[in-house]
């Protein structure tokens, strides 16, 4: 509070008041007496040049000097006698203290001076003006003595000094009144006022200290066009550029944290594709590698065994094959926009021709494969009729062989593996179900990611890379269409959706 500009104006507002009162109670004390001697002497010196003027004009006995006399005695209340010199006779005065001035003009012409005489005020050629002490009235008088320009006119004047010491003890304990006042009245004006003034700077002060903490919710609200709120204008102007720069400056921060994140996140993802890969690798090239050596050993002698060497040398070797192919697929899907030949084909033919090529693998198995035709109206039923989609074909036959082969190597032994074609409005959902242990729900999201394996130690028994599903990912986010999996009772769906063809009638694919 100490330091609040409020309490530093009221005391130097208040501090140059009593300064001001102080000076003029100085003045007073020293110099009241003088200048109302100076000012004496002036009123008289203005009496003369007029009376002086009017004898020159037209002689000591114009009528007109009655009227200057008489109005100097009310104005001024000085006493004038005019004489002439020659006989010491009276011509004109005025009526007040005319006995009392022809006394002093007898002292002064009989005695030459006043042995009274305490100072010479003023003194000319034709005047003289002195401070003198009347012992007959007690009291100190100032009287002038002079001759007109005609020499033979004389002018006594005087008029009366009252006590000055007593006049200015009386006008200073006033004034110590009047200052005690003003001090009083202006104390409380200079309370009120400076708070009015610096009330806005305050507002503008706090506002200050909250841009400080990068705070800009608050703006100056004064309407002022003064100095202050120009100041104000501009920290609202500058609270709003300052707010914009940092949201700017935070969102580019966030999206420079994104970036980071994401670099990150795909120097994971380089580190673990090349982890997998190798770890994918480095089994079959190790049997490779076992198995020829044994050759070139001459391990197998009999034509039996170098058979089988040979044929696991063969089957690791197109597992390397299928693997590097896989990843090549990949890489060119995930590069950027793959092209696609999207055209009109028969569903119902692209599920029987890939069903036809795995038969032999599901019975091998033990496990039994189906198609079927999902109608709303009618339920499910055997698939005969066509249904026509828009898609890369060839894509497409990908995506189903990945979902069987994924199907194929987790049904359950004895199971069935079930693939449905179902109208959904102007879509086509393609699904392939198999029975068997559901997928955990946390592995659910991880499904589609390159090498993830739910069952790691069983993997390698029928062969899995792992990138199969990774495979139909990027197909169906290059159609735009959905795809996904869920768990069922007894078993695991896996779908996708597909652009249905409308029928020449306008209606989508017969549902019948």
């Amino acid at each position: 509070m100490r330091h609040s500009i409020w309490v530093r104006f009221t005391c130097l507002i208040f501090s140059v008041l009593a300064v001001l009162v102080g000076i003029a109670f100085i003045l007073n004390t020293w110099g009241l007496e003088g200048f109302y001697r100076a000012q004496k002497v002036k009123d008289i010196e203005r009496a003369y040049a007029s009376i002086n003027t009017e004898v020159m004009r037209n002689g000591n006995r114009s009528t007109r000097i009655s009227q200057i006399l008489n109005a100097y005695s009310d104005i001024y209340n000085i006493t004038i006698a005019v004489m002439d010199s020659a006989d010491s006779s009276l011509l004109q005065s005025t009526e007040r203290g005319r006995s009392y001035l022809f006394r002093r003009a007898q002292k002064y012409l009989f005695n030459g001076s006043f042995r009274t005489q305490t100072a010479v005020l003023a003194q000319t050629e034709n005047y003289t003006i002195i401070s003198a002490y009347d012992d007959e009235s007690d009291a100190v008088n100032i009287d002038c003595f002079a001759y007109c320009g005609d020499n033979q006119t004389m002018l006594l004047m005087t008029t009366p000094v009252s006590n000055l010491k007593e006049s200015v003890i009386l006008a200073n304990r006033f004034l110590g009144y009047i200052g005690l006042l003003i001090l009083l009245v202006g104390a409380l004006m200079v309370f009120f006022m400076t708070r009015q003034i610096t009330r806005p700077i305050q507002r503008l002060a706090a506002l200050s200290k909250k841009m400080g903490g990068l705070d800009f919710s608050e703006r100056y609200c004064g309407k002022s066009r003064d100095e202050i709120g120009v100041l104000g204008s501009n920290m609202n102007a500058m609270a709003e550029k300052l707010e914009e720069t940092i949201r700017k400056l935070k969102e580019a921060n966030a999206e420079l944290q994104e970036d980071i994140r994401r670099k990150e996140e795909i120097d994971e993802m380089r580190k673990a594709f090349i982890a997998n890969v190798s770890h994918e690798l480095k089994t079959p090239i190790a049997l490779i590698q076992g198995y020829a050596e044994g050759l070139d050993d001459g391990v197998c002698e009999d034509p039996e065994n170098r058979r089988y060497y040979l044929n696991v040398i063969i089957d690791e070797a197109g597992k390397m094959n299928s693997l590097v192919k896989q990843l090549l697929t990949l890489s060119k899907l995930e590069s950027g926009a793959p092209e696609l030949s999207r055209e009109n084909f028969d569903l119902t033919e692209l599920v029987r021709g890939v069903l036809h090529a795995t038969k032999m693998m599901a019975e091998n198995q033990g496990a039994s494969v189906r198609a079927s035709f999902v109608n709303a109206v009618s339920g499910e039923q055997e698939l005969r009729v066509p249904v026509l989609v828009n898609a890369d074909e060839f894509k497409i036959e990908e995506v189903l062989t990945n979902y069987i082969s994924n199907a194929l190597h987790h049904v359950n032994e004895g199971g069935s593996i079930a693939v449905s074609v179902e109208p959904r409005g102007e879509r086509i959902r393609l699904a392939v179900y198999n029975t068997g242990s559901s997928i955990p729900e946390e592995d659910l999201p991880h499904l589609w990611d390159k090498f993830y394996k739910v069952d790691k130690a069983h993997s390698r028994t029928y062969g899995g890379s792992g990138i199969g599903l990774s495979i139909v990912k990027a197909i169906m986010e290059a159609h735009g269409m959905p795809y996904g999996v869920e768990n069922c009772p007894g078993g695991v769906r896996f779908f996708v959706e597909l652009e249905a063809v409308k029928s020449e009638a306008g209606n989508h694919n017969p549902q019948h």
